[in-house]
């Protein structure tokens, strides 16, 4: 799926870059995107459920037990970043991510949830793209 091979691009930049700010800069423009269609509960909701199916492949990453308000929303990633090996943090983040994305694409459609993507991350895919062109 384009999604998944987006989100592993994503993710290697990321590591490239080396901080947690790579990291949030996936998450937060993605969940404005998210919650301006579905809104607070919403994303909750889905961040919830994705949470809950990451957590059972990867128990060393921490999550919140419950969703925590929008201004702490990511704080247990910035944590995890801080705690875990790099390879363990992106590897449960990516499957996250991951989650997160097919069940949105399940409830919305994947079409719609593609635009979202590329909302959130439009700045980002046109540097994997540029990259790409450059490597090809």
């Amino acid at each position: 799926m384009f999604q998944h091979k987006l989100i592993q691009s994503l993710m290697a930049r990321s590591r490239e870059g080396g901080g947690e700010d790579d990291i949030l800069a996936i998450w937060e423009p993605l969940a404005t995107e998210v919650v301006s269609i579905v809104g607070e509960a919403g994303f909750n909701s889905l961040y919830a459920r994705s949470i809950y199916i990451t957590e059972k492949n990867c128990p060393w990453y921490v999550l919140p037990t419950q969703v925590p308000s929008t201004s702490e929303r990511f704080m247990e990633i910035k944590m995890n970043f801080e705690r875990l090996s790099s390879a363990q943090f992106n590897e449960a983040n990516s499957l996250l991510l991951i989650t997160f994305i097919d069940i949105l694409a399940s409830l919305i459609g994947e079409q719609l949830t593609l635009r979202i993507l590329y909302s959130a991350w439009s700045r980002h895919i046109s540097d994997i793209a540029d990259k790409e062109l450059d490597n090809g």
